[in-house]
């Protein structure tokens, strides 16, 4: 507490050095600065700032960078340190990244300490193109993983920022991309305030992010970047958010040529800003002049905008001088350094999750094999490595390199692309299936098939990028492109064992691989040491630990229209028919035991509950367990069993920890029809292990969670 008071206090004196320069200003100056290509002001010693800036799994379009995992794949690491731990290095990387560019006077655009990063939004299909920029399909787990990247991301220093994050997009965005600038997302109040705003309120009221950026949708009717309810009412009254709020890139021209909500773009910037956004990311703004001069928009109103967006370069200690901020001495050598690619390896480590393992083939002994047959359109391929929102690695490894490095001289690698990612034909002008001889070829040499399937970010992405080969960028259904099915049931028919490696950023209908492959081994943009890494736990030298954030469909037929914000159906939370992968679901090399789990109490209070447990590792490698808590309303119309606490483990072989989780009272509350949180009178099960309590989860692992149970006696209503 007397920390949060200490910074509120820091914060007033910012504001009020904020607002005594922004006094001095001309209103054509103010509005100046409300571009995010802000212009210098020389007579008030104001220099040029650009802040548009990019770090959604590193520093981001501003030269070398580490590259580290796609979001997506972080978040199935299911380790909060970790995020931040990502997040501090990210910032360190942009502190020397922009200590540099300053002393050279390049103040160009990604070149600043503004970062428009995390993408919290829900991944509630797994057809969007831009999923894989999320944090998974559970609003807790969003929240709690994106809390800790700020926390990194912005550094614990009692009187600056070491940079400033940005909560995206808010709010009840998730597709389809090729409808985004006119689309209107219908929402019940009970899903908007128990899916749809939880992580941004997490973000906001525990996290201190600096910085929200609304979507480009509508949202019942109300553009996202000129909302009054999702700006005015809920972000900056509900839950007292003091940063500055910045509209999506040339979202502000949507209000009048798709939205349709205003006549012009005096009338939009007008919406926009008499709701709280002070920052327009493109140059709409510049018709605020005459939105003030015509009465729609008061000076009043857009210098206290101003003054917020200088609160914020004030904080990052952008008008003190360099010796009084701790990030001024950030060398340039902290980028692209061997301990930041060794952090790098160890994070796509952690992010790799085991679907199936038949027969305990994997981990593979590399002193037993003479001849490894790597085959696939992404064995080789760069592009998935990295994502989208992307920096320049120095180095890149794919996976085809990680196990010739690996294997080196002692096992022989043979190599076919197989089949193009998407197309019938790797060479133009050949005929369909134009590898598949070279495939029988290398299957012949081979005593294991390690087979490459999956998508990259030129069949997922966001509107607009380049190389999209689905419209806007979502994906038109969950099969694998193009002839990938055919390149694997022909591998399949060479009798060799076949570990199949799917890298992709979103969830694939993949029951044929499920049901052919001896193993499948997921790798969802794993980063520029991704290919290190897959080879390093392919051969034993690291246990798997991923879980998946997402669940994987049997089939689209199980997903209702992608157009339909209802959460019914959706995501583990609601759906009713059986997933292929469930959400949570990972397996490993080593055994775990989990014993004693236990509550301090049967009756919920306002303290929540904590809940005890001893975890073992029973196996034979160095492995970390997630310790998966889940709570489930017992009574008629609730939702399945939900994510609500979790724990990593690492342990040795033989070795036992205690655990310790606590549940706090919020854990157990659901939102009726007018989106109150309430926690209602009745039984609660608590259920605690390393998955889900579905069956189809039992039936993967062999394993069921210890069901414990809790009473509330009486109501309570919480915030939200």
């Amino acid at each position: 507490m007397k920390e949060l008071i200490k910074n509120e206090e820091q914060q007033d004196v910012y504001r009020r050095r904020a607002r005594e320069l922004v006094s001095q200003m001309t209103l054509r100056e103010k509005i100046s600065q409300m571009l995010h290509g802000a212009a210098a002001i020389d007579r008030l010693g104001v220099p040029a700032y650009n802040w548009w800036n990019e770090a959604l799994h590193g520093v981001a379009r501003a030269g070398t960078a580490t590259v580290f995992p796609q979001a997506i794949a972080m978040a199935a690491a299911f380790d909060p340190d970790m995020m931040e731990q990502v997040g501090d290095a990210i910032s360190t990387e942009a502190r020397a990244k922009y200590n540099q560019q300053q002393a050279c006077g390049d103040r160009d655009i990604y070149k600043g300490l503004t970062f428009w990063s995390p993408n919290i939004n829900i991944f509630r299909d797994p057809r969007w193109g831009r999923g894989h920029e999320t944090l998974g399909e559970d609003p807790w787990l969003t929240g709690e993983l994106g809390k800790r990247f700020v926390n990194g991301l912005q550094g614990h220093d009692p009187k600056y920022l070491k940079a400033a994050a940005c909560a995206k997009h808010y709010a009840v965005h998730s597709g389809p991309e090729d409808l985004r600038h006119r689309f209107d997302a219908r929402v019940s109040q009970q899903d908007l305030w128990e899916t749809y705003l939880p992580a941004f309120r997490t973000l906001v009221k525990e996290a201190r992010v600096e910085a929200v950026m609304g979507a480009y949708n509508r949202v019942n009717g109300e553009p996202c970047n000129g909302s009054k309810t999702l700006l005015s009412d809920i972000l900056l009254n509900k839950w007292g958010f003091d940063g500055y709020v910045t509209s999506d890139c040339w979202a502000l021209k949507d209000f009048h040529e798709g939205h349709m909500v205003t006549d012009g773009p005096v009338e939009s910037v007008a919406l926009a800003v008499n709701n709280g956004c002070d920052l327009n990311c493109g140059d709409l703004f510049v018709y605020l002049e005459e939105a003030v001069e015509k009465g729609l928009v008061s000076e009043d109103t857009v210098t206290d905008a101003v003054v917020r967006l200088f609160t914020t370069r004030m904080r990052l200690g952008m008008f003190d001088p360099p010796e009084d901020v701790p990030f001024h001495t950030v060398s340039y050598d902290r980028v692209d350094s061997a301990e930041m690619r060794a952090l790098n390896l160890r994070v796509s480590e952690k992010t790799l999750v085991l679907l199936k393992n038949r027969d305990n083939i994997l981990p593979l002994d590399k002193h037993g094999l003479k001849c490894v047959g790597v085959i696939g359109p992404n064995a080789n391929n760069r592009g998935v490595l990295v994502g989208n929102y992307e920096g320049t690695s120095s180095r890149y490894v794919t996976v085809l390199e990680g196990i010739q490095d690996y294997l080196g001289d002692g096992v022989r690698v043979m190599y076919s692309e197989g089949c193009h990612l998407y197309r019938n034909q790797v060479s133009d002008m050949a005929q369909t299936d134009d590898r598949f001889s070279e495939v029988r070829g290398v299957c012949a040499e081979s005593d294991v098939v390690i087979l490459c399937l999956g998508l990259d970010p030129s069949l997922e992405g966001e509107e607009g990028d380049k190389s999209n080969q689905f419209a806007g960028g979502d994906k038109p259904n969950l099969k694998l492109p193009g002839r990938q099915e055919e390149l694997l049931l022909e591998v399949k028919k060479s009798g060799k064992p076949v570990i199949l490696v799917l890298i992709s950023g979103s969830a694939l209908a993949v029951t044929a691989a499920d049901e052919l492959a001896d193993a499948v081994h997921l790798a969802m943009y794993p980063g520029a040491q991704g290919g290190a890494a897959v080879a390093r736990t392919l051969f034993g030298d690291v246990c798997p630990q991923g879980r998946l954030p997402i669940t994987f469909y049997r089939s689209d037929d199980d997903l209702p229209p992608f157009t339909d914000y209802s959460m019914k159906g959706r995501t583990y939370r609601y759906m009713e028919s059986e997933a292929l992968y469930p959400f949570g679901y990972g397996l490993s090399y080593t055994g775990f035991r989990l014993d004693g789990a236990a509550v301090n109490t049967s009756e919920l209070t306002e303290d929540g509950i904590c809940i005890t447990l001893t975890v073992e590792n029973t196996g034979h490698m160095t492995g970390a367990e997630t310790v998966q808590v889940y709570v489930k309303a017992e009574r008629p119309g609730t939702p399945n069993p939900q994510l609500k606490g979790l724990g990593k483990v690492a342990l040795e072989p033989g070795e036992k920890e205690s655990v310790t989780l606590r549940l706090p009272l919020a854990a157990f509350a659901l939102c009726d029809e007018s989106g109150a949180s309430v926690v209602e009178p009745g039984t609660y099960s608590v259920y605690v292990g390393a998955s889900q309590p579905d069956s189809r989860s039992q039936a993967l692992t062999g394993e069921k969670p210890r069901r414990l149970t809790v009473t509330a006696s009486r109501r309570w209503e919480i915030d939200c």
